[in-house]
């Protein structure tokens, strides 16, 4: 830029080219994030797994920058060591927001956090602090030896096709899990495809169910477990 007549002032500021590589940190912390939370065939559990493990690293970050530690953020710490000193306290208070704005955005995972809990620990969690519907069918589910074996062995996803017919509330728990859009960003694509001014007679109950079968169509159907629940209709004439 000095070549060209056009010097940037700006990069002469100590205090400016801290911030600036502290953005830098930040901003490479949340595109490894942002990439951890791609993916289609994902369970919400996974998304959940990585938001509370990114708040975790947030309040070790604000303790260690409120000690003068930057150990996380090489670009900071390259230029504080050039530099004078950097007040790291300014920088912990831009991580204390980030944290309060993640603990505002992802506060829907609060309120889930107990159903989160019984889907992915159903031979650990404790009866007594499950909502009663499902509290009979955890306790004969944590004695059932064949399913704890299937579900050592199988994934998440396909684990719950072994409950029917015989846990009906825990097999709705499940589809409610596995029926969730990881991101809006999903949701608003499916819905940017479908609803167009081409497609002026849809109504909001078909886009609805436009948008279930698009959350369930990679789940397989356990068709054999299906037609054993059905009884054949007898005819009456022998």
């Amino acid at each position: 830029m000095e070549k060209k007549g056009k010097p940037v002032l700006e990069f002469k500021s100590t205090e400016w080219m801290q911030d600036l590589a502290f953005m830098v940190d930040v901003t490479e912390h949340l595109n490894n994030l942002n990439k951890m939370l791609q993916g289609r065939s994902k369970v919400v559990m996974q998304y959940y797994d990585s938001i509370c493990a990114f708040k975790l690293k947030l309040l070790l970050w604000e303790t260690q920058l409120a000690g003068g530690d930057a150990a996380h953020f090489p670009c900071l710490k390259d230029v504080c060591a050039t530099q004078h000193a950097a007040d790291m306290r300014r920088f912990k208070d831009k991580i204390t927001g980030l944290l309060r704005e993640f603990e505002q955005r992802f506060q829907i995972f609060g309120e889930l956090e107990k159903d989160f809990k019984v889907f992915c620990s159903l031979f650990s969690v404790s009866a007594s602090y499950l909502p009663i519907n499902i509290q009979l069918e955890i306790i004969d589910l944590q004695c059932d030896s064949d399913l704890k074996g299937k579900f050592a062995t199988a994934g998440l996803d396909t684990f719950y096709q072994h409950l029917l017919p015989g846990y009906p509330n825990l097999t709705a728990l499940a589809a409610k899990v596995l029926c969730m859009f990881g991101t809006t960003e999903q949701v608003f694509s499916v819905m940017n495809i479908n609803k167009t001014k081409l497609c002026s007679r849809l109504t909001h109950k078909h886009l609805n169910d436009i948008l279930k079968l698009t959350a369930t169509q990679d789940v397989m159907p356990n068709i054999d477990a299906l037609v054993t629940a059905k009884r054949c209709q007898v005819s009456g004439v022998k």
